[in-house]
């Protein structure tokens, strides 16, 4: 399930240094307008502001690297020898420094009207081509500011530390403005312009390359929907009340959101429960134990719903993974294979093999199946459809979490999130065992 930026703006892993360089005689006041009058409202005053800038470098190609540098010959040693660490196509790292000034400062700016701050790329691909770097920037002052990036160092050696150098990257590449294309689903340089600040609390969901913030809140209502409206089509067909499975399904539904919930906090200790994000492997875990504890305690076939059940669950992964690709949650490792898609973990985008799509995938080919199997009555047992489904999830989501960028905090977490998949479906046999084999 989708993974909410914290009000940082960055992500766990992510190494930033943020300083404000300030005369240290001057103390700031409400006016802090200079050579141009800016006009300041209360809401600007009382209201932390922030900036969200976003800037994008090439990530250069191995072979061409190599190539320039042996034509290059003994002209440039060091930039022969970075051009050879990098050709065999080894992740490496980047530091972009962002260094903005706010426009009508005075002639020596004071805390506040200038920043300097450091974001650390780490896993960068030589061969993916374009990168995008999008950096939130916190305690400004209001107003519109000038903001650039330059590339100051990189772990294959080379650094461009010079305050009055040209921004540059990984093979001479500038660091440019973003702009992203929806139509052409392409990063290309915007315009050198101004930014002004907004809301703290709304830069989270400022405008990304390759992300719609709040799309995936929608999607899972409508993939919740859609599994509802599927189950009840299915059930329908026989002599099961749908009106008490769909009450039981409502209550699993809500302490399996209290159960990705947790997961996530479990995953992310150091991140607040509230503004935290949600785990689908809690979600899918609780939801099944708590909906055969109500199927029993409501005296219906636990097995026969849960089967019933199997092809809306992984429908709504169908459209629940669509909404992590587009919301920048649950992003594969980058990647130069043709295979990957230009995709962003909201923060940093690149050419990233498609987890998020793969996952999809995996969810629309089980629920297919799954519901040939139902609707032509091929189960030898009931439940035995929603276990074998769900275990081929479990097998499929260990692969693709092994691709995703983001690393557990834990190396046993991975295993134990199968451990915990075969608890499940150990937990749904024993009950539907000790159900008995119902009736229709």
């Amino acid at each position: 399930m989708a993974r909410r930026r914290t009000t940082k703006g960055t992500k766990p892993r992510a190494r930033v240094s943020v300083t404000a360089p300030a005369d240290p005689r001057a103390r700031p006041g409400p006016d802090l307008g200079g050579s141009a009058p800016r006009q300041s409202t209360s809401v600007d005053q009382e209201e932390p502001q922030a900036l969200v800038a976003t800037h994008w470098f090439d990530s250069g190609d191995a072979g061409a690297r190599d190539a320039g540098a042996r034509d290059a010959g003994a002209r440039d040693a060091g930039a022969r020898g970075a051009a050879s660490e990098g050709a065999g196509g080894e992740p490496y790292s980047v530091t972009v420094r962002f260094t903005g000034r706010r426009i009508g400062a005075h002639s020596t700016p004071r805390s506040g009207d200038t920043f300097s701050q450091d974001e650390v790329i780490d896993g960068i691909v030589p061969g993916t081509g374009p990168v995008s770097i999008t950096s939130w920037i916190y305690g400004v002052e209001p107003g519109e500011w000038m903001v650039t990036g330059q590339l100051i160092r990189d772990s294959r050696g080379s650094a461009r530390p010079g305050p009055g150098a040209r921004s540059s990257a990984p093979g001479g590449q500038p660091v440019r403005p973003a702009a992203w294309s929806w139509r052409r689903w392409t990063i290309g340089t915007g315009p050198d312009s101004p930014i002004k600040t907004r809301w703290a609390l709304l830069a989270p969901i400022a405008r990304q390359p390759a992300v719609l913030p709040g799309i995936y809140t929608l999607l899972a209502i409508l993939g919740i929907t859609f599994a509802l409206v599927v189950q009840a089509a299915i059930l329908g067909r026989g002599d099961i009340p749908v009106g008490r499975t769909l009450t039981a399904s409502a209550i699993a539904i809500v302490f399996g959101l209290i159960g990705a919930k947790l997961w996530y906090a479990v995953l992310h200790p150091d991140e607040s429960i509230i503004k935290g994000g949600w785990a689908v492997d809690g979600f899918l875990i609780v939801v099944p134990v708590v909906a055969a504890v109500t199927l029993l305690l409501f005296d219906l076939p636990i097995g026969v719903v849960l089967d019933a059940s199997t092809p809306g669950i992984f429908f709504a992964v169908v459209i629940g993974r669509i909404g992590c690709f587009f919301t920048g949650c649950c992003a594969g490792r980058c990647t130069a294979s043709r295979w990957g898609i230009w995709s962003s973990d909201r923060r940093v985008g690149a050419r990233r093999i498609p987890t998020q799509l793969l996952e999809s995938g995996a969810g629309l080919v089980i629920g297919v199946v799954t519901l040939l199997l139902v609707l032509g009555g091929v189960s030898p047992v009931p439940g035995a459809i929603f276990v074998a489904a769900f275990a081929a999830y479990a097998v499929v989501r260990q692969i693709l979490l092994r691709l995703r960028v983001e690393r557990r905090k834990s190396a046993r977490s991975v295993p134990l999130t199968g451990v915990a998949a075969a608890i499940v479906v150990i937990v749904v046999l024993v009950m539907v065992v000790l159900q008995g084999s119902p009736a229709g």
